[in-house]
């Protein structure tokens, strides 16, 4: 299975592609690692960012999107652009997305921590969180 995680921070949706076969993790190459919408109020950047997500989905063959899920109150609220971002990645026509729970991800990655530190994986570190996401769903 090929998935995409998703992290949303202010403008920005951080990706990681992963991939597990046969018990077999593979973090597969991508054009594109993040998704900057620089006005999250004007429909034709939203109608783009929309656009080019399912493209790179369709192009890498990802099964399914999962996003995780951001804190929507209190002290470290996320900002309000980060949840039309995954509103419009949730409605997004063809994709099969999933919104992962932060206190479920904390426990998948307790029981199965990944065999790999994250600098050692090649990807940027704003990408750390997209991976986390990604592995603790392909590891439940």
């Amino acid at each position: 299975m090929r998935i995409c995680a998703v992290d949303l921070k202010d403008n920005h949706a951080n990706i990681c592609l992963l991939q597990k076969e046969n018990d077999v993790f593979d973090i597969p190459d991508c054009r594109q690692d993040r998704f900057t919408v620089q006005q999250v109020n004007d429909a034709e950047q939203l109608r783009e960012f929309q656009f080019a997500f399912k493209k790179l989905m369709e192009d890498y063959s990802v099964d399914r999107v999962v996003i995780a899920e951001r804190i929507n109150n209190g002290k470290h609220a996320a900002k309000m652009s980060t949840f039309k971002l995954e509103a419009i990645l949730q409605v997004c026509e063809g994709l099969d997305v999933e919104l992962i729970p932060m206190g479920v991800q904390k426990q998948w990655l307790k029981h199965t921590a990944p065999p790999i530190e994250f600098k050692h994986t090649g990807l940027r570190p704003y990408q750390e969180k997209a991976f986390l996401t990604a592995y603790a769903y392909l590891s439940s």
